[in-house]
This record gives C-alpha cells, structure tokens and sequence, in this order.
C-alpha cells in the first residue's frame, strides 16, 4: 500500500481540481459519505440515535458538515459542535454548513472552553433522548503542523474523556486531531480514536510508533484518478500484507548450495546469545547454509549450540573479533552472498578496526547491526564510504549515536531520520531499517517503508539479532537489499503476531515461527487463531 505525507497528499488534491477538473466539493462529498458508510459497517445503524459532530475551521470541518447530513438521511440524529463561528468558514466547508443550516440540523457554537463546557454537560440530555451512536472529530486533517491550544486543545481532551466515562466510539477524520501526519508526533494533545477513517491514502503518521491513537484505520477512495496518483512518483510505502508478492517460489530442485550462504560475525565473551539468534533468523528464514566466524575460546559454545550452522574459530581472536584476522574473513566471504555483521560483537579496539574495514572494503551485501553500529558511530563521516549494499538496523539510540542527534529527536520524527542519509549522496546503496513499534526503513535512493506488522511483546532482548538474521537470510537467497530489508522487518513482526498477545515470548521462538509466517503470507497456510493483525 502506498503511503503519502501531507504535502504530496496536498499535491494530489490540488492536480485532481486543478488539472482533472474534478471539483473540490466533490471530493468532499466523497469523504464524508465514505466515512458514514464505514462508521454504519463498523458501529451500527444510524437510524434512532445521536452523532456528536466536532467540526473545526477548514475542509476536516466541512468533512464532517457531510457526515452529518449522511446521518441525518439514514434517520439518525445528528448534533454539530463548531469550534469556529460557522459564518467564517470558507469554500467547500461554508457550503456545506449553508446545506446543514437549511436542512435544520441542530449546532452550537463552542468557541470558548467555557462554552465547550457547557455544551458538554447537555450531552447527558442528548443521550437520554436518543442514545449516542458515536463522536465525530473533524477539528483538524492532515495539514496540521502547530501544537493545539485553547479551546481545540480542551475539545480533544472532552472527546477523550468522553470515550472513557460512557464508552462512545470515537471516530476521527483523516487523522486524529493533534496527530502529526507525517512524523505521529502528539501536538500538544491528540484525540484518541476508535476508528480513523482517511482520504485517498494512508499517511505514515498512522503508524508511527505502533499507531496507539489511530485505532482501526479505513481508507476511502475520495476520486482521486489512479493515474494522479501514480504520476506522483511516491516513494512511501505501507508494509502489510501485500508485501507477500515479493516471496520467491523455490523451485522443487532446491538444494543448500542453492539457497545462499550467509557469513555471521558476531558474538563475544559474555553475548554469544546474540549471534546464535542471529543464526536462527537466518536459517529459520530460509538461507541454505549460515557460517559463524567466531572467537576460538568461544568456539565450542557455538558448536554446541546450534548443530545446523557451521563455526570457524578465528585462531587470532580469544574472546572478541578483531582485525588480526581480517584475512582469513576475506577469504571466508568467496562463496557467500551476504554478511551480517554486529549482533553481541563488543567494542574492543580490535574489533572497531575490524568493522570499519569490512564495512568501507567488502563487496558484498552487508546487514550491519548493535555494536557494529556503535563503532561505526565513532566515524560518521565516512559512512558513505562503502564498496558494497549496507543494510544499518539500529534502534533509536543507536540512530541518535549514528547521526550525533538525542533519541529524543529521534522519535520526534523517525521517517526523517530513516532517511538521515537520502540527500548526501552514495554510489552504493545504504538502507536504514529504524527498529521500534512501527519501523522505518529509508534508503539513499529515496525510497521508504512503514511497518504494519508486529506487538509490543517484542520488546524483549534478542529479537533485533533475530531481525539481523533474517534479513541477512533473504539477501543470500537472492532478495535485493530494499526487498530484503521491507520483507524481512514485516515477517519478523508476522512472526511474534502469530506468538501470544502480550508479553513473555522469546526471541527464539520468533524465529521459529517464521517459516509458518512465510507460508501465511505466500497464501500456502490458513492464518488461524493469532494471525498478524497488519493491514489497514
């Protein structure tokens, strides 16, 4: 599914009026009857019973001026709250409110917090004369990029204590109220909805740090023509379910040598957990062989530990790599299709000079994860520098070391920074795969996803090594880095959705998961009880 900002869905509105000739009120129409249809198929019938309608000062406005109207055909009653005084509403949304005032839908102009207030304690009123079906919050779209205040601040926090004393569905338009579009940053405060319904497409605000205000998102198609949206060029992209179509069929021929060989360098005294999860991710995911260099002390250990992948003890390294073998590694990548390097590493002198090698000097695919991307934080500004694909997955503090910013300003924005790299130029592709609820992955090409998939039960150790693993998996087996990267980020969320809801699964058991995970999302396996929950 295709994702757009604000400004590019700004761009596909104006070209669709401008340049189409469809007229705005049209497109109006269409997005509140859509969201009417959707708010009858999800909560019930209108016909008997109350909407509350929040309407604020622009189209979001004028959107729900539409679902009142829609409510008030299907025989229910619905009762507007202007946050703005009606008469200075302008365009599509002025008319809309001459309609609703001559079909004689009750309103009131709430335009104060002492008047929000008041109109606040006739709802019980409202209710006891016909029971409220659901709140609508049309206060603000997607265009919003200022903090709320006054009274359209107080309004989203009447709406929320609203949804929590009587249980009212809550239904926002376009985008929560105080939701930032493109970053899902709160600006000062923000509805939270029970369903969110939008226009055209899906904005990556929606998603943004697991999407927890959103609540069931429904997009409709308002008329804008494909063809608009596909001149466009946009690069977003919502990763769900639809992403099955990238799954290669492997031939019934297949043998290991076939299906790629991953070289992990990873484990050091103390976290050799971090590079046998690694190897799980990869062999669970499909590659046909996965060889662990390792240091010799630890050798046994990963011998033991895990029969299905292959060791090689490097003779110069006790407990941590280090760069004394770095040609013994050269020559263990002739044969192999990709490296993932980092997971448990450590960050030895040794081992920071072994990493900034490989990665400016090898060829290959390289997933670059944990402590490896702590090192290469000491050299950001040769990060560029590279010979080969680079596919970094850090978690937000490791991106604010990356970039020399606080996790804080991380957060506030993480699709600018998963593309922290896009304007500074690489002959050779970079991904950053940004890891947290809802993850983002950008590429230097320009090109970027948000993840669908995925729990918060996944906040437990390991399960990053599990990523690293996986997409180094799919790179082997012929996946390219962007393909690899987005496949492997939903199917390890696909995979800890198909465990428990809620907390105490382990990373391992992820891992193990992902073959059923694969063969749901290539249509091979009924999902069943437990199924990811991705999509919108």
């Amino acid at each position: 599914m295709k994702l757009a900002t604000a400004e590019e869905m700004q761009g596909l509105d104006r070209r669709t009026i401008e340049e189409i000739g469809v007229p705005g009120i049209v497109l109006m129409e269409n997005a509140g009857r859509g969201t009417a249809d959707f708010m009858a198929q999800e909560l019930g019938s209108f016909r008997g019973k109350s909407v509350l309608i929040f309407a604020g000062p622009g189209n979001n406005g004028g959107d729900g001026l539409v679902i009142a109207r829609h409510v008030h055909q299907r025989g229910g009653f619905p009762h507007i709250f202007f946050l703005v005084d009606p008469d200075r509403l302008k365009g599509d949304a002025a008319v809309n409110c001459r309609i609703v005032r001559r079909l004689g839908l009750p309103s009131q102009v709430v335009d104060s917090g002492e008047a929000l207030e008041r109109a606040v304690r006739q709802l019980a009123d409202i209710h006891l004369r016909h029971p409220v079906h659901s709140l609508v919050d049309a206060l603000f779209g997607t265009g919003l990029g200022r903090p709320l205040e006054g009274r359209f601040l107080a309004a989203t926090r009447q709406i929320n204590s609203l949804k929590q004393k009587y249980g009212w569905p809550v239904v926002s338009v376009d985008i929560p109220s105080g939701l930032h579009a493109d970053s899902g940053q709160v600006l000062g405060g923000a509805v939270e909805a029970s369903l969110t319904v939008t226009f055209g497409l899906a904005k990556p605000g929606h998603f943004m740090h697991g999407g927890p205000l959103t609540g069931t998102l429904h997009v409709v198609d308002i008329g804008i023509p494909p063809q608009v949206v596909e001149e466009a060029g946009l690069a977003g992209v919502l990763l769900d379910r639809g992403i099955g179509s990238l799954l290669h069929s492997r031939p019934r021929n297949a043998h290991k040598g076939t299906c790629g060989h991953l070289l992990i360098l990873a484990g050091s005294e103390g976290k050799t957990g971090a590079a046998l999860l690694c190897a799980r991710g990869a062999l669970h995911s499909g590659a046909g062989l996965v060889t662990l260099a390792v240091p010799y002390r630890l050798n046994q250990i990963f011998e033991t530990s895990l029969p299905e992948a292959m060791t090689v003890p490097l003779p110069s390294t006790a407990t941590s790599l280090s760069a004394r073998d770095m040609d013994l590694i050269v020559s263990l990548c002739k044969g192999k299709k990709g490296i993932a390097l980092g997971p448990g590493l450590g960050t030895d002198a040794a081992t920071e000079e072994l990493v900034l090698r490989l990665y400016r000097e090898m060829e290959l695919p390289m997933v670059v994860d944990a402590d490896a991307i702590n090192l290469l934080a000491r050299h950001r500004d040769s990060l560029l520098d590279v010979a080969g694909p680079r596919i970094l997955t850090p978690h937000p503090g490791e991106m604010a070391r990356l970039t020399g910013r606080t996790t804080g300003d991380i957060q506030a924005d993480r699709l600018a920074a998963a593309l922290w790299q896009g304007d500074r130029g690489s002959h050779c592709q970079i991904i950053t795969v940004l890891k947290g609820a809802g993850t983002v992955i950008g590429s230097t090409d320009g090109r970027w996803a948000v993840n669908a998939s995925g729990n918060p039960g996944m906040a437990t150790g390991g399960m990053g090594d599990v990523l690293s693993g996986i997409i180094g998996g799919l790179l082997v087996q012929g996946y390219g880095p962007w393909q690899a990267a987005c496949l492997g980020v939903y199917l390890h969320g696909a995979a800890a959705d198909l465990q428990a809801e809620g907390s105490g699964y382990l990373a391992s058991e992820v891992a193990a998961m992902l073959p059923r995970a694969m063969s749901i999302l290539a249509g091979k396996a009924n999902p069943g009880k437990g199924c990811c929950k991705t999509g919108a």
